[in-house]
């Protein structure tokens, strides 16, 4: 059997402008190809009302315990002006040892590194004690409403097993073989509507000023000390990301005002709890200020904590042999999909460096890809052996 060129497949794969969430074509792409290696495959279209639907994929390997799942997506970020890059986005180019596209970098690199070591691996390996998978979304970037959430339903309900999930997004800051993500903090948005009563300024009397309101919660909820993190999270951190009042006359008092909050969370918290906390300080100031308030919550994840096994651990010495660097147990970051998997597996984050990741001309080292895909290969013959 024939291996596959992980350089060469990461390029066709950018190829394919699938947008989230739209496919373009490249999930059927990579289902070809697995099936080429042996795979038994299914793609699983999920749709839900007000959302856009999503093409996912699940292509399994061996029939036997344990099964080793690879998770990752093929939806990209919106490559933003193009006469910004300094190569066409999705016709990849290489350029001083990098290949550059719009996700080289974030995900489909370590998509196609992942791809790469199972082929080099089956060839190696024509009968091996257990299962190799992969799931595959095409809604990280978006919602994540018809992605990798309901592909974890979808196997709860099919009673599909895994036994260890390692999920490929770019974990390392600055180089290759700093970081393993065994968590993620939770994410909280909460967008706050302060209705007031418009008027005159010269008549503040008669009007009852949103604005005011809106202020003071602003500044309660910066003063807030949520903790002082833990062994493995940072601090609890709140952050004010809008403010709009929607007025522009200085000669009148706004009837409404408006503001968005992000709070990323440690396991000290739960999305519940922190609601509590902060409705009880919305309540307390408009009673006192004689104004109405409404506020809409998006909860993107609760945090999270994976205890490091004997497959961590492994895959950790093996980072440090490749790389001759020890990656370090973080849970710094966004939230990713790995919210949804370790609902089902125990699982780790490693992937490429994520300097260039949702930026023009974003890259990839020819150097780290080559040694992403060696690093993949030996987990999965350490992992069997």
């Amino acid at each position: 059997m024939a291996t596959i060129n992980e350089l060469q497949l990461a390029k066709k794969l950018i190829r394919f402008p699938s947008i989230t969430p739209q496919d373009a074509g490249v999930m059927k792409f990579l289902e070809n190809k697995l099936k080429k290696l042996g795979f038994k495959t299914k793609i699983i279209e999920f749709k839900e009302k007000n959302f856009k639907p999503v093409k996912n994929l699940y292509a399994k390997i061996g029939n036997k315990n344990p099964n080793f799942c690879y998770a990752g997506h093929l939806d990209v970020v919106d490559p933003g002006h193009i006469n910004n890059w300094t190569v066409k986005p999705f016709k990849p180019a290489i350029k001083k040892g990098y290949l550059i596209g719009r996700g080289a970098n974030d995900m489909k690199s370590s998509i196609a590194a992942f791809v790469s070591a199972t082929s080099i691996f089956l060839n190696n390996n024509k009968k091996f004690n257990g299962s190799i998978s992969l799931l595959i979304t095409g809604d990280e970037e978006g919602d994540a409403i018809n992605g990798t959430k309901k592909v974890v339903e979808f196997l709860k309900r099919k009673k599909e097993k895994i036994n260890f999930c390692l999920v490929g997004e770019p974990t390392n800051p600055n180089k290759l073989g700093e970081m393993i993500k065994i968590g993620r903090r939770g994410s909280i948005t909460g967008k706050l509507f302060i209705k007031g009563t418009q008027g005159h300024v010269a008549y503040p009397h008669r009007a009852n000023n949103p604005s005011t309101t809106l202020i003071k919660i602003l500044n309660e909820l910066k003063n807030i000390k949520f903790d002082k993190g833990t062994k493995n999270f940072q601090p609890t951190n709140l952050e004010i990301t809008n403010i709009n009042i929607g007025n522009y006359a200085d000669n009148v008092i706004p009837g409404s005002a408006e503001a968005t909050f992000n709070i990323r969370f440690n396991d000290k918290h739960s999305s519940k709890n922190i609601k509590i906390r902060l409705n009880k300080i919305f309540k307390k100031i408009c009673k006192k200020n004689r104004t109405n308030y409404k506020i809409n919550y998006k909860i993107s994840g609760e945090a999270f904590l994976t205890k490091p096994n004997k497959t961590t651990f492994m895959i950790q010495n093996i980072i440090k042999s490749i790389t001759k660097i020890k990656p370090k147990f973080s849970t710094t970051g966004g939230t990713s999909d790995a919210r949804f998997i370790r609902k089902i597996s125990p699982c780790l984050e490693f992937g490429l460096v994520g300097k260039t990741m949702h930026k023009v001309d974003e890259a990839v080292s020819l150097k780290d890809l080559k040694n992403l895909t060696k690093i993949y290969r030996n987990i999965l013959q350490n992992y069997f052996k």
